[in-house]
């Protein structure tokens, strides 16, 4: 049964129950199925109002994975490179095998939504599924930000929550192990810097002698390995500004160094014409970058033959964070060693960690502010804000902190 009005569009009930709106702009029919008549409406009367502004609905036709193939171009030039070719898996492999005949027009809530599901059902993690969601998101809203879409379906789906993997720390006592596990290896000097700096593993595999300020006894961090790289393209732009730093390194660790450097010498002497010059502080055996998987299976087995309980190479990171917190290190030198973009990311990540330090600086502050009262010989009572005014005083009634 249909119902026109004003030559607003038809809207008529399928034989399913469903509700079918459709309109005609610029000689393009547009439509949607909806579950409900009003459903329905509301959809005519939005895209109505968008045709007002000029919305013509071209493009709208075009199938999902053509648009996305599109986007794609357009990424291509915006984001990391490491970035586009997540996308462009993700796109390839997981959205258009599900979404991709659907046209852009068409897609619905439960289009998006019943691809998670499946997703979920197959063992594919949230965090995949939430890059699915990014980009069905990010693509669509471009759709309607270029007047191609009346409205992006994606707003209306819930995404799946992520929860990064839960942080370790070493001990003390673990640390010492370890870098004691670590001596006389090839990784002794690249742990020790990943302690003390809590550098990633990324930026610590791209760091090169030229990065060495051995006057000052500093480093500076100023790009990162790719994970993915070919035809020598072995680097990648840092995260954020904040994370191009310079930080200084202790006596120890700069000695140490220095010990790794002159090995590296004799071993590139020995290679020969075999060593590929990179000028990489901490390269593999031929002098190219060291593949971060390489660098996982070695220091797991350093943990094994050691006895030590085993943890993720990025809480090495982790452990360096707690190491500096509880030790006292002002919160802001602590983030930007780690190359924070803002401190209160490192207070989000690691403010667990600053509990215990709570009650010492409650205490303290009571000691500052906390009157003392003192009795004099004379039987006078004063009261002062400084108990060293008075060191000398035999009979002292109270005292705070």
């Amino acid at each position: 049964m249909a119902k026109r009005g004003n030559n607003e569009g038809t809207i008529y009930q399928l034989p399913s129950g469903s509700w079918r709106v459709q309109i005609y702009i610029s000689g393009h029919r547009i439509g949607k199925t909806k579950k409900s008549k009003k459903e329905a409406q509301i959809w005519l009367h939005k895209t109505l109002e968008k045709t007002a502004s000029g919305y013509t609905g071209k493009g709208s036709h075009v199938l999902f994975r053509e648009f996305l193939q599109q986007w794609l171009s357009i990424k291509k030039n915006s984001v990391k490179k490491s970035t586009w070719t997540l996308y462009e898996i993700t796109i390839r492999v997981h959205i258009e095998p599900i979404l991709g005949e659907i046209r852009i027009c068409d897609i619905e809530p439960s289009d998006i939504q019943n691809l998670y599901l499946l997703k979920k059902e197959l063992g594919i993690g949230n965090r995949s599924i939430l890059v699915m969601h990014t980009i069905i998101n990010n693509s669509l809203k471009t759709a309607v930000k270029a007047g191609t879409l009346i409205s992006n379906s994606a707003k209306s789906v819930s995404a799946p929550k992520y929860s990064s993997p839960e942080m370790d720390f070493y001990s003390e006592h673990e640390i010492t192990q370890l870098l004691l596990a670590v001596k006389g290896t090839s990784l002794e000097a690249l742990i020790q810097i990943a302690i003390t700096t809590g550098m990633r593993q990324s930026e610590i595999l791209a760091l090169k002698w030229s990065d060495m300020d051995w006057d000052r006894n500093t480093i500076t961090i100023q790009r990162q390995l790719s994970r993915k790289y070919e035809n020598r393209n072995y680097y990648s732009s840092l995260k954020t500004s904040a994370g191009r730093r310079t930080i200084s390194l202790g006596l120890n660790t700069i000695q140490n160094l220095r010990e790794h450097h002159k090995r590296q010498i004799a071993e590139k002497d020995k290679m020969g014409d075999r060593w590929d010059e990179n000028g990489l502080i901490f390269p593999s055996s031929n002098g190219k970058p060291i593949h971060q998987r390489n660098l996982l299976r070695k220091f797991k087995k350093i943990l094994r033959d050691s006895g030590l309980r085993e943890i993720r190479f990025h809480d090495i990171r982790h452990t360096a964070a707690s190491l500096m917190l509880n030790h006292g290190i002002p919160t802001i030198i602590v983030s930007k060693r780690l190359g924070h973009s803002k401190v209160s990311i490192t207070l989000d990540t690691y403010g667990h960690l600053l509990p215990g330090m709570e009650q010492e600086t409650a205490n303290f502050i009571d000691g500052l502010v906390t009157p003392i009262e003192v009795k004099l010989h004379t039987g006078c009572t004063r009261v002062t804000e400084n108990a060293e005014c008075f060191v000398n005083t035999p009979h002292i009634k109270g005292a705070a902190g």
